[in-house]
């Protein structure tokens, strides 16, 4: 099993005597019916020269939903992959058996959910978001003993897997995972940062993120960059930090076969706001998701409580993606259908390859803070750089943070761990702490409004709360 190392320079968690290199490997993808499973498991098989993969799995406990996806990406194996062992199950034993890594993206609750997690709030005059606020919290609640479930059944079955976990919200998911499954496999990540360094690198003339060294420090969703390199060591902030004062993110948008047209106008508007967040603090670089917090009036007043992120999605991305399938199964042949590899997948292959095949590259992970950020709780689960081989990770050390980030990164530690302590305990009071302390909600009165909504309408999710 997993022990962590102590704190040091380079802290992490090391894996004794593991030597995972093979001549190729066995994958679950846990959520099949996902709309995003098409993308990754194309992704897989882009890359298989340098991540051979002769065996992939879907499972999910939607079986009608999952057969869509399933039934169509497996005309697609049949005439790219013909050689590729593909089935899809909703039996755990199955699908968690002679497996070498799980990938994982559950939504509990589906989007039906998640539109609750949103309006609910949103009722109140408080940010309805998916992974950030009170809609996150609920999200969390759902998502905790789903992904432990998960987890149980790759060690069952598969003990000497790997579970790549990247099912929001990431951060809280991590501290469950810390808490409850302390020496577990599982690496929790999240594509964010990703996506962000990628515009980045197109703000500085670079392909994508693969051309950029950095530091970073916070919680997932909640962080900030420090220093941005290319690979010839040359400091490339002064010329970010000039398209963030002017436009945010808006100037990293590639417009290469059209790329800017794929983006929704939520999103839009996420990565022009992110131009006051840099404001706030221009001697780093934020994440989108600090709007959330650092301007939830706005996102308020923008937001339409009839019509929000989960009505976009289920209006557009779920209908194409599952509108493909089905002619995909109509039609016998997944010729023009649209299926490609989702880009924003190949951080996922990354972490899988490096980890498969020592390769010693650096991943921004969610990991136990242990030092890594000296003067912040020792116990949170911070996201930061590591350079990850197949024994694990290993944490690269982002020094203090200052007073600014320290206050923000106090109170939202403190959110996310009370919230594990309530779905823990099952208590009623230790969730009400948490909305009350979440700055997105303006008081305890407020916070409790919005629990007993909250309550009422995940009964078959939430553990009962007293």
């Amino acid at each position: 099993m997993a022990a962590a190392a102590p704190p040091h320079e380079n802290s992490g968690r090391i894996q004794e005597g593991s030597t995972m290199a093979k001549s190729s490997y066995a994958v679950t993808i846990a959520g099949g019916g996902s709309t995003f499973t098409p993308g990754i498991a194309l992704m897989l098989l882009k890359e298989h020269d340098r991540f051979p993969v002769d065996k992939v799995v879907f499972y999910d406990n939607d079986a009608e939903r999952q057969e869509i996806v399933a039934k169509a990406c497996e005309i697609y194996f049949k005439e790219n992959a013909p050689e590729l062992d593909f089935s899809y199950t909703t039996d755990p034993e199955e699908a968690f058996t002679g497996i070498d890594f799980v990938l994982a993206h559950i939504r509990v609750g589906k989007y039906a959910m998640r539109e609750l997690d949103e309006k609910i709030p949103l009722k109140y005059g408080c940010v309805g978001q998916e992974t950030c606020g009170a809609g996150g919290i609920a999200y969390g609640m759902r998502s905790i003993g789903g992904v432990i479930e998960i987890l149980d059944y790759m060690e069952k079955y598969s003990p000497d897997a790997w579970m790549l976990n990247y099912s929001n919200p990431a951060a809280i998911v991590a501290e469950a995972c810390r808490v409850l499954r302390p020496d577990s496999k599982i690496i929790n990540i999240c594509d964010m940062p990703i996506d962000l360094m990628d515009k980045m690198a197109v703000m500085c003339g670079l392909k994508d993120h693969r051309d950029l060294q950095y530091s970073y420090y916070g919680l997932n969703h909640y962080g900030w960059f420090t220093k941005i390199f290319d690979k010839q060591g040359n400091d490339l902030m002064p010329q970010i930090k000039k398209h963030m004062a002017k436009n945010g993110y808006l100037d990293g948008i590639s417009h290469e076969e059209g790329q800017e047209q794929h983006i929704d106008e939520s999103w839009i508007h996420t990565f022009g706001k992110a131009k006051d967040v840099y404001a706030i603090d221009p001697e780093t670089i934020p994440n989108t998701y600090l709007k959330y917090y650092t301007y939830p009036d706005y996102v308020v007043e923008t937001s339409n409580p009839n019509y929000t992120r989960a009505n976009e999605v289920m209006d557009g991305r779920e209908k194409r993606v599952f509108g493909a399938c089905r002619k995909v199964i109509e039609s016998g042949t997944a010729e023009g259908a649209g299926f490609e590899a989702d880009a924003h997948a190949t951080y996922i292959v990354d972490l899988a390859c490096a980890l498969a095949e020592n390769t010693g590259e650096r991943f921004l992970l969610i990991v136990p803070n242990d030092g890594a950020v000296s003067n912040f709780d020792e116990t949170a689960m911070v996201e930061v750089p590591c350079i990850v081989g197949s024994n694990g990770y290993e944490k690269i050390c982002q020094g203090k943070v200052p007073q600014w980030q320290k206050g923000m990164l106090e109170q939202q530690v403190s959110v996310e761990k009370l919230v594990v302590q309530a779905w823990v305990e099952g208590s009623y009071q230790k969730l009400w702490q948490a909305l009350t302390l979440s700055a997105t909600i303006p008081s305890a009165k407020v916070a409790k409004q919005i629990l007993d909504d909250l309550i009422e309408v995940n009964k078959d999710y939430w553990p009962e709360l007293k």
